[in-house]
């Protein structure tokens, strides 16, 4: 038995398909713009298609941007002899944020996942080879794919196609968290914070 109108669980049913968006947080989004000034509706909705209509990915990298090429790609200041290797674009925005890399990046559109259906030609790799065979400057592949199976699998595929071409290939640390304790790690993530020490 429903117990809102049809239109209030039309909306609430929209809402539950985003994702990390069960049926309590769908209700209170649904509330919340029930409640929201008509115009206030109106421009959320225009936003949504606005962003949907104009948002396409870099034809270089594959990054969003809504351009033929995003902002990292036209900045011809940025360090051609890196390449950085990413899942999606919400990596390279996290590890712009850092501000430590000012190479250039490849946005794979996901990793490799044999469980989900997804083998190496539904990513960009065919476009990674391509680019890195066009790019004599280039003189290092960093993979910042993620820290789970199937990250470290992607990785590792990327990097028995690419060391023959005579390239550098690095993977990011993985390690501890800044203000993390010992006591609470799992074992995996301390072997691999062992792995990875350096100097000091």
């Amino acid at each position: 038995m429903s117990y809102f109108p049809e239109p209030v669980n039309k909306l609430i049913g929209e809402l539950m398909k985003l994702p990390g968006i069960g049926p309590k947080s769908a209700q209170r989004l649904a509330f919340h713009i029930l409640r929201s000034e008509r115009d206030e509706v109106v421009e959320l909705a225009k936003a949504l298609v606005y962003a949907k209509d104009r948002t396409k990915t870099c034809t270089r990298c594959f990054n969003l941007t809504d351009q033929e090429l995003c902002p990292i790609c036209r900045d011809s200041r940025r360090d051609a002899s890196q390449l950085c290797v990413v899942e999606d674009s919400r990596d390279t925005v996290a590890l712009e944020k850092t501000r430590e890399f000012n190479g250039y990046y490849h946005v794979l559109q996901g990793a490799i996942s044999p469980m989900e259906g997804i083998g190496p030609e539904q990513l960009r790799i065919k476009e990674l080879l391509q680019r890195v065979q066009a790019s004599p400057e280039l003189r290092e592949v960093i993979m910042a794919t993620n820290p789970n199976i199937e990250g470290e699998a992607t990785a590792m595929y990327l990097s028995r196609l690419l060391k023959p071409l005579g390239l550098r290939v690095t993977r990011i640390a993985h390690g501890l968290p800044v203000g993390g304790d010992l006591e609470y790690v799992d074992e995996v993530t301390l072997s691999r914070a062992l792995e990875g020490r350096r100097e000091i």
